[in-house]
């Protein structure tokens, strides 16, 4: 009976070992090839549970998915101007015939990216070599980018990939042009600076220019009608003083000599030389003639 069981056991064992050589599994993300000693037999795109003879027959598998080749350094080209250019480029690209891919590159996915790198370059230099910096960097990018896809992808079917995208990451003149540039752009900046510095100089020198003249314009206008509202006081004044001294010619000199007295003496250190039968002193001695008559 153990006997028996061992057998039944040893059989299903073997059952699932031969099971396991037999059947594979496809996912959804790859394709297969069924290898029969070393020929392809068959290639199998569809997901799931497939079938092959144990021993004789093995598979490998490729990625069905975008693939993405992203070159590790900018490669150096020259534009119809022989300017050096700098580009980074990316390439998306995809298996579409496993069986020319393997047969082609081997099914070696750095042999194809290889190829299609020196696709990509090839098509590139043609189409900097017709195009100036300008159009390279911004005017017929795009344009640039559709015509290397087309390229690249004619080429890229021959190993059967399909490319999907090529795209120019960057687009830079090499460290010694871009310092170079750098420096005319500083050295014309500064020349701009400086003009804009002589123009505003010369700007606020008019500007200094005209308020000095209209500083001296409103001068002279404000000393002519000082001096004309003077006039007019002075004028006034003398016609006060002559009627005054019509009114009474005696009493208008006796007060301007006291004004005049008072304006002599304003001081007590105050000194004054005269002859004593000086005209200064006529109301002085008038008043005193009256004072001994009294």
């Amino acid at each position: 009976m153990q006997e028996r069981f061992a057998l039944a056991a040893g059989l299903v064992v073997a059952a699932l070992i031969v099971a396991s050589a037999s059947l594979f599994t496809v996912d959804q993300r790859q394709h297969a090839i069924v290898f029969q000693l070393g020929e392809i037999r068959d290639v199998v795109s569809e997901p799931g549970l497939h079938f092959k003879w144990p021993l004789i027959q093995n598979v490998r598998y490729f990625d069905k998915r975008i693939l993405t080749f992203d070159s590790a350094e900018p490669e150096r080209f020259l534009t119809s101007e022989k300017k050096n250019v700098l580009v980074d480029s990316f390439v998306k690209w995809k298996i579409v015939d496993v069986r020319q891919y393997y047969v082609s590159v081997g099914g070696d996915e750095a042999r194809a990216q290889t190829r299609l790198t020196q696709a990509v370059n090839a098509g590139l230099r043609e189409e900097f070599g017709k195009r100036t910096l300008h159009d390279v960097v911004s005017g017929e990018r795009d344009r640039i980018m559709e015509e290397m896809r087309s390229k690249a992808d004619a080429d890229a079917r021959k190993i059967g990939a399909q490319v999907i995208d090529v795209r120019l990451k960057r687009v830079d003149l090499p460290l010694e042009v871009s310092e170079s540039v750098y420096r005319r752009m500083e050295a014309e900046r500064k020349r701009v600076a400086n003009e804009l510095r002589s123009q505003g100089a010369a700007e606020a020198e008019k500007i200094r220019a005209d308020a000095d003249k209209q500083r001296e314009i409103i001068v002279a206008e404000a000393y002519r009608e000082a001096q004309r509202v003077k006039g007019e006081g002075d004028a006034k004044s003398s016609a006060i003083y002559a009627a005054a001294f019509g009114q009474n010619p005696e009493f208008y000199a006796f007060y301007r000599s006291l004004d005049a007295y008072r304006n002599s003496f304003r001081n007590k250190s105050d000194v004054l030389v005269v002859e004593p039968t000086s005209e200064f002193f006529k109301y002085l001695k008038g008043s005193g003639a009256v004072g001994k008559s009294k």
